[in-house]
């Protein structure tokens, strides 16, 4: 049996919980590299099959190393059950369609990942799911985009990649109010800094993908709530239509969480630094980071996270040929457009993450042609500073 860390510090439960050892008595989480599993008899078979007995029956749904990222999380989330899927899309994917139907609405904030937009519009609207999209710092937008039949509100916060911050208790107490499901995207922040199901969230997605894993080397997604909307309906979606976490990136994002909390620590402070420094520069017209005492955000981002994680956007002088200017000028930075990294990354929302939508909905996200976005990694500052000067030297 597991013992329980619910009762233990965060480090400690990021490194401890949910793991049962084998027989072999190993110290590290094992990787179960397998698509099925023996049973001792026919009557076993059929009970586990039934659910009278629990065990594992086939790794689209059962997998001891997944199973063992999943209760990790969950405990770090503060959840009674969370659900790891192939990917962050797809863990967003498998809440939409295992908790809402056909004639049902979402409001969702404008501030999200542009593939989430065209999940939603392109997608989701063909099983008849309608979406309206609001401000995500305006509650009185929310409060009117309310239908009889919305049925969740949707946000990340901090936003990709504007960094606003939601009021989560506020949207927590309209979500109640209406009887929606408020779901958050903690990608950024992780549980290491903010945990939205204790500010009222009832579901929290995530793309593991990023910080979770933390040094880009596998895809995955997770889901975490409560037992039944999501270790029942949720987890019943994914055992049926299959986006499933394998188990070698379970294992993978168990190293992870191992040193999540020191990770987005580190992140953070240096992200921070690196805001103050771009604040300064001349060819800088804006830098958007909750962590900046300028972000018109930056007190209720304090109330609700321990630090303001390692996403930068900033605006630079000459639109997008100032920003390819800059980008292409770096010498060893990443121009990628994942985050989450070790390594610092620098990518050109306009034409990348956010490329597929319309320019009209760009600019209501604010996504200009001169915004630019760095995940901010564990390099020394000063080295990813003399490396964007290059860029801001060929900027007037």
């Amino acid at each position: 049996m597991t013992q329980s860390f619910d009762d233990k510090g965060f480090a400690t439960r990021a490194v401890r919980a949910g793991q049962i050892r084998t027989q072999e008595g190993e110290h590290a989480e094992p990787i179960f590299p397998t698509s099925s599993y023996v049973f001792e008899s026919a009557e076993q078979a059929a009970a586990r099959f039934s659910g009278d007995e629990p065990g594992n029956i086939y790794s689209r749904f059962t997998n001891p190393t997944v199973r063992t990222f999943e209760q990790r999380l969950a405990t770090l989330e503060g959840g009674e059950s969370a659900v790891a899927t192939s990917s962050g899309m797809s863990a967003i994917l498998s809440t939409f369609m295992a908790l809402l139907s056909a004639g049902d609405h979402i409001v969702s904030s404008r501030s999200i990942f542009g593939t989430t937009r065209v999940l939603f519009d392109k997608y989701l609207a063909k099983f008849g799911l309608e979406t309206d999209y609001v401000d995500l710092i305006d509650i009185e937008d929310w409060q009117r985009a309310i239908k009889p039949n919305t049925k969740a509100l949707f946000l990340e916060t901090p936003s990709n990649p504007m960094n606003e911050i939601a009021d989560l208790a506020a949207l927590s107490a309209l979500a109640k109010a209406n009887d929606c499901l408020l779901i958050v995207d903690n990608c950024f922040c992780t549980p290491a800094l903010q945990q939205p199901l204790a500010l009222g969230a009832d579901i929290v997605v995530h793309s593991a993908t990023k910080y979770i894993d933390g040094q880009g080397r596998c895809v995955g997604g997770a889901v975490v709530g409560d037992a039944q909307l999501v270790g029942q309906e949720v987890y019943g979606f994914l055992r049926t239509a299959g986006p499933t976490m394998s188990p070698f990136n379970a294992w993978t994002f168990l190293k992870g969480l191992e040193t999540l909390d020191l990770r987005m620590k580190a992140h953070s402070a240096s992200a921070l630094a690196l805001a103050t420094w771009l604040e300064q520069q001349p060819q800088v017209t804006n830098v958007f980071y909750a962590g900046l005492p300028s972000h018109p955000q930056h007190e209720l981002a304090k109330k609700q996270q321990s630090a303001f994680s390692g996403l930068i956007a900033f605006e630079v002088k000459g639109g997008k040929e100032g920003a390819w200017k800059l980008v292409n000028a770096t010498q060893w930075l990443s121009i990628t457009a994942n985050l989450g990294d070790t390594k610092t990354t620098i990518t050109h929302p306009a034409t990348t993450t956010h490329g597929r939508l319309t320019q009209e909905a760009r600019d209501e996200a604010g996504i200009s042609d001169g915004l630019l976005r760095i995940s901010v990694g564990l390099e020394n500052v000063e080295d990813i500073q003399a490396d964007l000067q290059h860029g801001f030297d060929l900027i007037q």
